[in-house]
């Protein structure tokens, strides 16, 4: 982990102690900003996914992303819990621990469902909802990548745990992006690193047992202005979930880029952004 640390977690990076995890954070931007953006990730990411974003926003707002427990450098639970309602207990204690009361709360993903989640269950706490091709609804993958397909199978996880080829990482970041030739050699060791971190992988098997799908009902109760940006070439969430949640979020905001795929924050984070600007500046 320090090795990691050492090439990934140059500052602003700092590592904060919740709930007996040592959790990487960035906290950048004025803290006198009253209503702080915070950004979740996705299976097998993490902070840095929002790197453009947080780049774009961070001269006049507060932005704290952090490394989900499970992946990247903030590393696995001692409990194994990585069901939905842990995730939403982990960042409202990230909230009280960096006295923030109240957020934008943004999410990518398992960082989507995570974040409506949080949204429904502390209104109190979530004054904007951001999502980012999230999760939520049943699953109607078009393609899924090969990494996310051994660690779901009974055997090849125990082996990922001891092995896990450059090639595969490289394969399943070109199924979820758009523009497959985006996907660069750096790219690739940041996703590798963060996945051969110590237990890791053994984590991210234990996430997917627990699934994507939550309760619909939770989504169309949701009352607080929402924003929905999706890329048109995601295969894994494809945009039909992005129309569900337009359709179960009364009064939300759908936005599509036909070019883009799973994680369209990284493939292009300045279209995606000025897109954040705008919902903001309303």
């Amino acid at each position: 982990v320090d090795d990691l640390k050492a090439r990934w977690a140059p500052p602003p990076s700092q590592f904060v102690q919740v709930g007996g995890l040592q959790v990487h954070l960035r906290d950048e931007g004025p803290r006198e900003d009253p209503m702080p953006i915070v950004l979740l990730h996705g299976t097998s990411s993490s902070l840095r996914t929002w790197d453009g974003w947080a780049d774009a926003l961070r001269g006049g707002r507060r932005v704290i992303r952090f490394d989900l427990p499970g992946f990247a450098l903030t590393g696995p639970r001692a409990d194994d819990d990585y069901s939905i309602e842990s995730y939403v207990r982990f960042v409202i204690a990230m909230l009280d621990t960096l006295r923030v009361q109240r957020v934008v709360l943004g999410g990518n993903s398992l960082g989507g469902y995570i974040a409506w989640s949080t949204a429904h269950a502390h209104p109190d706490r979530v004054a904007r909802l951001v999502l980012v091709d999230a999760s939520g609804y049943a699953p109607s993958a078009r393609s899924i990548p090969i990494g996310f397909r051994i660690a779901r199978l009974p055997g090849l996880n125990r082996l990922m745990v001891h092995v896990l080829p450059r090639t595969v990482i490289e394969s399943s970041l070109k199924n979820v992006y758009g523009d497959p030739a985006k996907v660069t050699p750096e790219l690739i060791d940041l996703y590798r690193d963060m996945t051969l971190r110590a237990g890791n992988r053994r984590a991210v098997a234990l996430r997917l047992r627990q699934g994507y799908t939550g309760r619909v009902e939770d989504i169309r109760a949701l009352r607080l202005p929402t924003l929905i940006l999706w890329g048109g070439r995601d295969r894994l969430v494809p945009p039909e979930r992005g129309e569900d949640f337009a359709r179960d979020i009364a009064g939300s905001q759908r936005i599509q880029f036909d070019d883009l795929g799973h994680v369209p924050q990284e493939e292009d984070p300045g279209r995606t952004v000025a897109a954040l600007q705008a919902f903001l500046a309303r």
